[in-house]
């Protein structure tokens, strides 16, 4: 699979990678055996990058592939967790002390002494103006707990916040065929910057699978359920923040515009690798079957302008109105 460079760090990461949070908690009952199948199908179809968190399944998705990993020392994966969810979401808790304790937690968690990349996950707007907190990030790095340090957002202002300031190696963003503002600012600052761009909820929750009916149920402990208007995190979260009625029928129209030999799911992941600025996007996977699919998307021929043009066309009809305003 294509690698492509993580912002300034000059570490190299395949352009599909894995997103964990399937693995750990919040998308239904998954067992350990099947969590490490799939993992190990992301990594024999070439993924060379796995995504988590602190928070996902409270340190089970970083246990899952510490475990796998540990099997299989042949494999070169960067790891990127995330912290900052553990606590009360005020700015006041974004401190040196809470980085070292949630870092070492991460790093019990997946048996390293310094972690590949850590990103801030998804703070109060406020920490992003901070020097103080990336000074403390900055120390986490001197004192060899992280090798790079990032930040995973909400907003288009935020990343443009977090962009500007001059150790992120990356920024995590909500970008999919049903989430393109970032492709108006974001994206082009960040090149300019030399900052990556990690593309999570790439498939707006499975929507753009075109797998899900207005009669879908989805299990009381998926966040399908339980957040669809932001009862318990950000709504942006949950199918991309758009309406599940509206989403299912944008989805239909969107499935119809796949071409010969590309999946729903492998379109929407094929739409996000040819924007410019993307490094990596990482859809995740409840099966080892979705993990390959997914990893066959980057081998897939790029999109024709007919493609991207009837995409765009899509998204301005029935999407644009509902997220441009929020995120």
């Amino acid at each position: 699979m294509d690698e492509r460079v993580i912002g300034r760090s000059q570490q190299q990461v395949s352009v599909v990678g894995l997103g964990t949070w399937q693995l750990g908690a919040d998308w239904g009952d998954v067992d350990d055996k099947e969590a490490l199948a799939v993992l190990e199908a992301a990594a024999e179809s070439g993924v060379t990058f796995f995504d988590t968190a602190d928070v996902y399944g409270d340190g089970r998705s970083e246990q899952t592939i510490a475990t796998f990993l540990s099997g299989r020392p042949d494999l070169h994966v960067l790891v990127a967790t995330k912290m900052g969810r553990r606590v009360d979401q005020l700015p006041e808790n974004y401190v040196l002390d809470n980085f070292r304790a949630w870092n070492d937690r991460s790093r019990r968690n997946l048996g390293v002494d310094r972690i590949d990349l850590v990103q801030l996950h998804c703070p109060p707007t406020p920490v992003y103006s901070s020097d103080e907190v990336f000074d403390a990030l900055d120390t986490l790095v001197a004192e060899e707990r992280i090798a790079r340090y990032g930040v995973s957002v909400e907003t288009c202002e935020e990343a443009l916040t977090a962009i500007a300031r001059p150790n992120v190696t990356s920024v995590q963003i909500i970008l999919n065929a049903f989430r393109m503002k970032p492709l108006l600012q974001v994206l082009p600052a960040a090149q300019e910057a030399g900052v990556g761009i990690i593309a999570r909820v790439p498939l707006a929750s499975g929507l753009l699978s075109g797998k899900y009916t207005k009669d879908t149920v989805f299990p009381e402990n998926d966040h399908r359920s339980y957040n669809r208007h932001g009862e318990a995190f950000d709504q942006g979260e949950t199918f991309s923040g758009v309406d599940y009625a509206t989403g299912v029928e944008a989805a239909a129209g969107f499935s119809a515009l796949a071409p010969e030999g590309y999946t729903p799911a492998q379109l929407a992941l094929r739409w996000i690798i040819d924007q410019p600025g993307v490094t990596s996007v990482i859809p995740g996977a409840r099966s080892p079957e979705q993990a390959r699919a997914n990893a066959a998307a980057a081998k897939l021929p790029a999109l024709s302008e007919d493609t991207l043009t009837a995409i765009r066309d899509l998204y301005d009809r029935r999407i644009k109105d509902q997220v441009e305003v929020r995120w």
